[in-house]
């Protein structure tokens, strides 16, 4: 049987979550990054690092039976397209999976509505407009090429260290305020047990919006973070007078609920924290 190997270009959280499913089963797993400070954390995960600009690339890429990438899209489009395409059009015979990351913000500003996987894409940022952009490009690449493709359009990401404990503990978490704002959100570890899903199911190439159950307001994140700590709920700020970095500004921009239910009618997938509640008690359960 073929040695099953990932290549993770910009091995990030969620390809890391991702990594932990599947070195423990045998696979061989390389995952690039520009920062050599992380090498030894992905050894230690049972991953081959690559350092982008030091290591050599083409005979990593031609032992990939399976490709995923993660890193984010620039102006000038996907990187690993625009740097490795030639590596790519090499490997691509012996490619069984593709999996692109990309984020529910394609989908752009629906008032609060529900999307789905066949919502038009319009998205209200400078970053969304990219991610269609690099969607695009994988999805002519995908067909030029002929290696399936899956597209995982993931909601806002939490998990272990990444949940807003620590900032309601230390004071500095807010809860805005936006008439009408709602998100999705996802656990790490739920992204991680659908990339399995998809990577053991490659007939099923396709689309999939990555969230739980339950979008919620931000505020009702924060607040029941504050709830279970038995802290003083973090007072309300009017969106429209909260002092505000563009950047963080402008993820009010867009308010949808996103649908879930290909990740659980195609993939099979059972959600391990399908709302913010079990995510959020989970995480704080794994605190010392």
């Amino acid at each position: 049987m073929t040695q099953k190997t990932l290549f993770s270009f910009g091995h990030g959280y969620s390809a890391q979550a991702l990594a932990r499913l599947l070195v423990p089963e045998g696979w061989t797993i390389y995952g690039t990054t520009r920062n050599p400070e992380k090498a030894e954390q992905f050894k230690a995960d049972g991953v081959i690092p690559v350092i982008l600009g030091v290591d050599p690339i083409p005979a990593k890429f031609g032992a990939a039976t399976h490709l995923l990438m993660s890193a984010a899209p620039s102006e000038d489009g996907d990187p690993l397209l625009r740097e490795y395409f030639d590596e790519l059009v090499s490997a691509a015979p012996n490619l069984e999976w593709v999996g692109y990351l990309s984020t529910t913000g394609v989908y752009g500003d629906h008032g609060g509505d529900w999307v789905d996987e066949n919502t038009p894409l319009t998205p209200a940022t400078k970053r969304g407009q990219m991610r269609v952009a690099a969607e695009t490009q994988w999805t002519k690449a995908a067909e030029d090429l002929g290696f399936p493709l899956s597209i995982f359009r993931l909601a806002g990401i939490y998990g272990p260290g990444r949940g807003p404990f620590a900032k309601v503990r230390s004071g500095s978490a807010r809860r805005i305020i936006k008439e009408g704002q709602i998100f999705s959100r996802t656990h790490v570890e739920d992204i991680a047990r659908v990339l399995e899903a998809s990577v053991k199911q490659p007939e099923k190439a396709g689309i999939y919006n990555v969230c739980d159950d339950l979008p919620v307001p931000p505020q009702d994140v924060i607040g029941y973070a504050a709830e279970l700590l038995g802290l003083p709920l973090p007072p309300e700020e009017p969106f429209e007078t909260a002092d505000m970095t563009p950047m963080a500004r402008s993820f009010y921009a867009e308010s949808k609920k996103v649908r879930n239910d290909r990740i659980k009618d195609v993939l099979g997938v059972t959600l391990l924290y399908p709302d913010y509640k079990t995510g959020l008690k989970a995480l704080l359960a794994l605190e010392p």
